[in-house]
């Protein structure tokens, strides 16, 4: 029988700079989860304070790039008594596999949780083959 395991959430990670900034705010990477369905993959990021104006999706080189933005004038003059998280932008990168049909990848933003669509590629679907 198969032991049980306790699954960890993951504690926010800043991201490890590559090359330097001229925003002057932490970059954090977000949470995800992957979820593989039978028409492909669905990730969904937490992405808590950033407004769906804010987000910015892009495929280049068959890297996903997800970059959100806070607005920071929100947070103005507050007087925190109690933070869980810090305030920051927000930067996830994903590699993406041949099977990914990349022009058809949706993405919809609600209540600070990114949720992205990627379908498969009619190649990569499973298909039965008629023998004649």
């Amino acid at each position: 029988m198969a032991s049980k395991k306790e699954l960890q959430v993951a504690q926010k990670r800043e991201l490890e700079k590559k090359e330097e900034t001229t925003i002057p705010a932490r970059i954090f990477m977000p949470s995800a989860d992957i979820y593989e369905t039978k028409d492909g993959l669905n990730v969904v990021l937490e992405m808590p304070g950033v407004d769906k104006n804010s987000v910015d999706i892009r495929v280049e080189d068959d890297v996903l790039k997800v970059d959100g933005k806070l607005d920071f004038s929100k947070y103005r003059g507050l007087q925190p008594l109690y933070t869980e998280y810090n305030v920051g932008h927000f930067s996830r990168s994903f590699r993406l596999s041949s099977k990914i049909d990349q022009g058809k990848i949706a993405a919809e933003l609600k209540d600070g949780v990114l949720s992205l669509m990627l379908p498969l590629a009619e190649k990569a679907k499973p298909r039965a083959i008629q023998v004649n």
